[in-house]
């Protein structure tokens, strides 16, 4: 075969592969919109996607699972889907087209593989739509508001209600917030629409109107006024630290559970996918999502306590400079945090370290922990120094991680990742709050010694870590299929 035929059969196999793209990109809606069957691959999000991020997705699962993954094969996955009657659910559609591979001898089709594989899916439709109210709007809170109205979908899960902000509103300043919404120098622009509602104070966010309440203090509200019942207070102002300041959201009508977005005292703080299942929403009204950093090492803490013991460790964590340093030099109640942000690299504290313990306990005293903030405006690094109890190697380690990172009850929350060329803009934009770098591994010579690197969307990664939180809360997951 010439070069110039190569060329032209390369450019048709291509072609088709977008036109089955486009009808993937289009069953996937479908079971969005109209079944509430939200599709992943390999935790990564498929709604909202265009032709090529798709295809790079399949890229990735492939090289992940080292057996290709083609968009022809999801096409006739998702095609199966469709065909069952399933309740809403969220389906990693990576994993069930490996397995599909890995057993096509023992079923005639792909209907017959999905059914067998989702057999035992329960009937989810009497979830309880939950009102969520968002108190405080900075870098979480927008984020969080982005993915709960992107993900909307029919709205049979959470639903935001009403975004609270201290000060006065007028045109002036709801304009301000919707163009915060809008458009982000980091995550880039929202992909919905954003208007604004003076009349009513509202923000008209993909169409649906979600209340701006202005207050001063978490008593002054009653969300009844606003149609707003039995609702999941998300606090990201970070004001309210401990269980008495936190009580204060449950005193207006109209508010049910609270959900801090920070390490909390006197509350649970909650990793999700490591302790969440051990505090029971039906007994406890307030919660905590710990922090960003305490989210990206808890789960691979886990994984490797779970699986070689850890007798002590070091955590250095490497992090974007935060809204609560100086922009330049200037007085600040931290040392080191008043000199100008983007320019210096500032050594800090993180409690990260022992509050790993409270969500593995037995980590307890096991930890040393500090921070460098460094001249980068989001996309941190934790390096884990550990002393193990049982000997490994870099190829132990490495499979252990990609093990948990496939299947378990961890799979939400560690991505490992296999690029030789990782740096920290590259992961921005991840749902996962713990990417492992398994390329950047180090074993001492003895296998005792171990030096980890996680990589982690210190806001977006977190935002998705509370927002899963905020669904157990809720009592509105689905059935999922990992």
């Amino acid at each position: 075969m010439s070069f110039n035929e190569t060329y032209e059969k390369e450019l048709a196999f291509q072609a088709d592969r977008r036109r089955a793209t486009v009808e993937f990109i289009k069953i996937v809606s479908d079971l969005w919109y109209d079944k509430s069957i939200e599709l992943v691959i390999f935790r990564n999000q498929l709604i909202d996607r265009n032709v090529s991020e798709i295809l790079n997705l399949h890229e990735y699962a492939g090289e992940f699972v080292q057996k290709p993954i083609s968009i022809f094969d999801s096409v006739e996955i998702a095609k199966a889907i469709n065909q069952l009657d399933l309740p809403p659910a969220k389906l990693d559609i990576g994993k069930l087209t490996y397995e599909y591979h890995l057993e096509d001898q023992k079923y005639s089709n792909a209907i017959a593989f999905v059914s067998n594989k989702l057999m035992d899916a329960e009937d989810n439709n009497g979830i309880s739509p939950k009102d969520v109210v968002l108190y405080g709007f900075g870098r979480i809170g927008r984020l969080v508001a982005r993915e709960l109205m992107t993900r909307t979908g029919k709205g049979n899960q959470m639903r935001l209600r009403a975004i609270v902000t201290r000060g006065k509103l007028d045109q002036t300043v709801l304009e301000k917030r919707a163009s915060l919404l809008r458009n982000d120098s980091v995550h880039g622009d929202f992909p919905g629409t954003v208007t604004t509602d003076i009349e009513n104070e509202a923000l008209i966010i993909n169409g649906t109107t979600v209340k701006i309440i202005s207050a001063n203090n978490p008593e002054d509200i009653d969300y009844t006024a606003h149609g707003i019942n039995d609702a999941l207070i998300i606090d990201n102002t970070g004001v309210f630290r401990d269980k008495e300041a936190l009580s204060r959201h449950l005193v207006p009508k109209g508010a049910s559970k609270v959900l801090l977005t920070a390490p909390g005292k006197g509350v649970p703080n909650i990793v999700h996918g490591v302790n969440h299942l051990e505090n029971d929403p039906d007994n406890i009204d307030i919660f905590s999502a710990a922090s960003c950093t305490t989210n990206a090492i808890t789960p691979i803490l886990k994984a490797i306590e779970d699986s070689f013991g850890v007798k002590s460790g070091h955590l250095e964590t490497i992090h974007a400079y935060t809204n609560d340093q100086n922009l330049v030099d200037n007085f600040h109640k931290k040392y080191r945090r008043g000199r100008a942000a983007a320019l210096n690299m500032v050594i800090t504290e993180t409690g990260a370290g022992k509050a790993v313990s409270k969500a593995l306990p037995s980590l307890e005293g096991k930890l040393t922990s500090n921070a460098i903030r460094v001249p980068v405006p989001n996309g941190s690094l934790a390096i884990l120094n550990l002393e193990l109890d049982k000997e490994t190697s870099v190829e132990s380690i490495n499979t252990i991680m990609k093990k948990y990172a496939l299947e378990g009850n961890l799979v939400e929350q560690i991505k490992y990742e296999m690029s030789d060329e990782l740096v920290s803009s590259d992961i921005v934009g991840s749902s996962a709050p713990a990417i492992y770098d398994s390329k950047a591994t180090i074993v001492r010579a003895d296998g005792k010694n171990v030096v980890l690197y996680i990589w982690y969307d210190n806001e977006y990664g977190y935002s998705h870590q509370v927002i899963r939180l905020a669904k157990y809360v809720s009592k509105v997951r689905r059935y999922s299929y990992y």
